[in-house]
């Protein structure tokens, strides 16, 4: 009787353990796409702003999420055919690369939270050399357009305040025509507009360009550090559910074999 019972309760805690997983599947499917879709959102939205940038950390946390959100998928689609098949074989490499996924999220949040930390003191001793000495360069073709693009965008012109222009390369050079600030400084863009820097005529913002760019990206490096470590904890969750029922799968066969 107590055989019985025991076979009975190993039935019940495989086919309990059997539906968390496909529960737990369907979330891990929908956290690879969360975030494979912050992974490419970081990468197309901010792309321009990467140039500005001295370390690559902020694209390479970006670009660990892409690789982890796209295995989630495919692992997420493995997940549910091994847990349909009660495929033990199938089921350890599930768990293997749920631990593999495990390790790369937990590097990318753990990397956005790094940069996090450091971002305002790059951005001080970077940012202001990067517009002055390369905006309208040769060969600087990205820079200008990511500077152009950081000063519409924000409203804002020069890395701490406008009179930072004055001491740029492209200013004190014949390529400004005597302008004070570049055009993409002006409120409303018109050829030559930079030539005024009159507040009414261009962007005067307290703390600049460094100010604005420090707080949109410490946003998204937030959001990238949260992503990366809250699905890394699901992962972790979907593997400890995966080794209770291989843990199971594998003593309801001890147990067949013992009753042959």
């Amino acid at each position: 009787m107590s055989t019985a019972y025991k076979d009975d309760q190993g039935d019940w805690l495989t086919v309990c353990l059997k539906y968390l997983l496909f529960v737990f599947n369907f979330l891990f499917w929908v956290g690879g796409v969360a975030v494979l879709g912050v992974g490419v959102w970081t990468l197309v939205e901010k792309s321009d702003y990467l140039s500005l940038l001295a370390s690559s950390t902020f694209a390479v946390s970006a670009y660990i999420l892409i690789l982890a959100g796209s295995l989630v998928v495919v692992t997420g689609f493995l997940g549910c055919c091994a847990v349909i098949r009660e495929q033990k074989s199938c089921l350890s490499t599930y768990f293997s690369c749920l631990l593999v996924i495990f390790l790369i999220e937990l590097v990318a949040g753990v990397l956005a939270y790094v940069y996090y930390q450091r971002l305002s003191d790059e951005l001080k001793q970077h940012l202001n050399q990067t517009m002055s000495e390369n905006y309208d360069q040769p060969g600087a073709e990205a820079i200008t357009l990511a500077v152009d693009r950081l000063q519409q965008d924000f409203k804002c012109c020069g890395s701490n305040n406008s009179g930072d222009w004055l001491q740029s390369v492209y200013i004190s050079s014949p390529l400004s025509e005597d302008r004070l600030v570049p055009d993409s400084c002006c409120k409303t863009i018109t050829p030559h507009c930079g030539r005024r820097d009159h507040p009414s005529n261009i962007y005067k913002v307290e703390g600049g360009c460094i100010t604005k760019l420090e707080h949109f990206l410490a946003d998204h490096l937030l959001v990238i550090g949260a992503v990366g470590i809250g699905v890394a904890w699901l992962q972790l969750a979907g593997a400890l559910l995966t080794a209770c029922f291989l843990y199971l799968l594998y003593e309801e066969e001890d147990d067949d074999l013992a009753s042959l």
